[in-house]
């Protein structure tokens, strides 16, 4: 988590789902990054070299003005401002600053990623809301003329592009209907329970120690396991997942074949899967797996095909376990840096109060949220976004995390309250690609933060702050590992 202003930030490592789609670890040196001296990339109005204003400085006329016969001192122009170096394993740690840049020099700035393609970069809260919801960005990647370098590595090999984070209406609106018929708020709630024994199991497995890293025995695990059983994924079969999740995370912020490696897995299996429950259901109607409700769900006759639930099913599981990682990580690590913070919130839990904790995660994923840039957007016709001519198979990257920190939108930005009203954040999107998975995510956020503090109530960072890592990459943003410190406790 970003700390609050003058806290030294921690050196990043690898990269998540982000890094899984941008493909490629951050670049240290070379071209494929902005270099601090302030040379920034050419944008589509001209090839002019952006400077703190955004445009080139104007040449001078050649010949200094002439006095009394006397020439005078040339005007001083002011050095422009460099550009921030972006994508360096020191942005990783804190992009933030850079963001704050951004949003007050080049909003919507055009950058080489370190993959090699050129986006554009939104930065501020009204202009990234705008790209949010407008239908003329195209989700579906074949507005790109390269494709295979965008979007989820081995999606595309493994058949796996007919899911909603890369399909646009009239095909959007009938997946996400169908899909919303099994995946109810009324399915995730009933799941609460279950969240609850899980965390506690996971807590049980360290408790004794009085140590852990909360990343890789915690925040990891509880979210993977968490799917599998709502997916109904059996329970001989979750430690599979588990290790081609994790490998998913470690390959992120290198090759994309690391990561597609996985991919081909894990499609493998759900179409397995998927396979002998719908032969099932056919003997037995009663079960109640998320899996079971997408083979049953039915819009006017319409069903889902199994090339299109084995696509859902993946998507749950790559774009739900991530970001839960991350929100579980980077809340706990923002709450031990803001000690005021957290004495508030066990305060609230220990009087049996649930409304802090709410508007806390709330908080948490606006401040420094586990999805630092939404996914892919292509534009399919020239646009203007916050001023900025966008041509037509431009990608566009809206950047939640400078929108989240936009100072226009947010009173002090870059502190943490956990008691902030009106944070309409956008940690999980806006418009038709709202977040699906948005009710499940922050019933496992609450109940792990919660029963982590309440549980270990002194609860303490393990390592120096900048002995941290995080993983370097475009979309996700999180910590490689979260070492801990605490009075051991007996198992519940």
């Amino acid at each position: 988590m970003p700390d609050t202003p003058g806290t030294p930030r921690t050196a990043p490592g690898s990269c998540p789902v982000s890094g899984t789609t941008s493909g490629a670890a951050p670049v240290v040196s070379g071209a494929a990054r902005e270099t601090a001296s302030g040379t920034a990339r050419d944008t589509a109005s001209g090839g002019a070299r952006e400077t703190a204003s955004g445009a080139a400085p104007e040449a001078g006329s050649g010949a200094a003005p002439v006095v009394s016969g006397t020439a005078s001192a040339p005007t001083a122009v002011p050095a422009p401002a460099p550009v921030p170096e972006l994508f360096s394993w020191e942005f990783a740690s804190d992009p933030y600053p850079a963001y704050a840049w951004l949003r007050e020099h080049a909003p919507v700035h055009r950058t080489r990623l370190p993959s090699g393609v050129e986006a554009w970069l939104v930065t501020r809260y009204a202009d990234a809301r705008q790209a949010l919801a407008d239908q003329r960005l195209s989700k579906n990647p074949v507005h790109h003329a390269e494709p295979g370098k965008t979007g989820i590595p081995g999606e595309r090999s493994a058949g796996l592009m007919t899911h909603l984070l890369n399909i646009d209406p009239p095909d959007h609106t009938r997946l996400r209907r169908l899909v919303s018929k099994a995946f109810t708020p009324r399915r995730v709630a009933a799941f609460a329970p279950r969240v609850q024994e899980l965390t506690d199991r996971l807590i049980d497995s360290f408790a004794a120690r009085g140590s852990a890293d909360l990343i890789h025995e915690f925040a990891f695990p509880l979210p993977i396991y968490a799917i599998c059983d709502m997916l109904g994924v059996p329970a001989e079969d979750q430690d599979d997942f588990r290790d081609w999740a994790g490998m998913m995370i470690r390959h992120g912020g290198g090759p994309r074949g690391g990561v597609a490696r996985s991919v081909k897995k894990i499609r493998g299996y759900l179409a397995e899967l998927i396979h002998r429950k719908r032969e099932d259901l056919g003997q037995d109607d009663g079960a109640d797996d998320l899996i079971s409700g997408l083979i049953r769900a039915s819009d006017h006759g319409d069903h889902l095909t199994e090339a299109e639930a084995v696509a859902m099913c993946f998507v749950l599981l790559f774009a739900g376990f991530e970001t839960t990682i991350n929100l579980i990580g980077n809340g706990t690590y923002a709450l031990l840096r803001n000690p005021e913070q957290r004495a508030r919130l066990q305060s609230s839990l220990a009087a049996g109060e649930t409304g802090l904790l709410e508007t806390g995660v709330e908080e948490l994923l606006r401040y420094d949220g586990p999805v630092e840039l939404a996914t892919w957007r292509y534009a399919t016709t020239g646009l203007t976004i916050g001023g900025q001519p966008i041509p037509a198979g431009d990608p566009v990257l809206v950047v939640l995390a400078a929108a989240d920190r936009d100072p226009e939108r947010f009173g002090a930005p870059d502190v943490l309250d956990l008691g902030r009203k009106d944070n309409q954040h956008l940690g999980y999107g806006h418009g038709i690609h709202y977040c699906l998975g948005a009710p499940l995510a922050r019933l496992e956020g609450q109940t792990a933060l919660a029963t982590l503090l309440t549980r270990l109530p002194d609860l303490r960072l393990g390592v120096d702050p900048d002995e941290l890592r995080w993983r370097g990459g475009l979309i996700m943003r999180g910590l490689r590992t979260l070492p801990v410190e605490f009075t051991p406790s007996a198992h519940r």
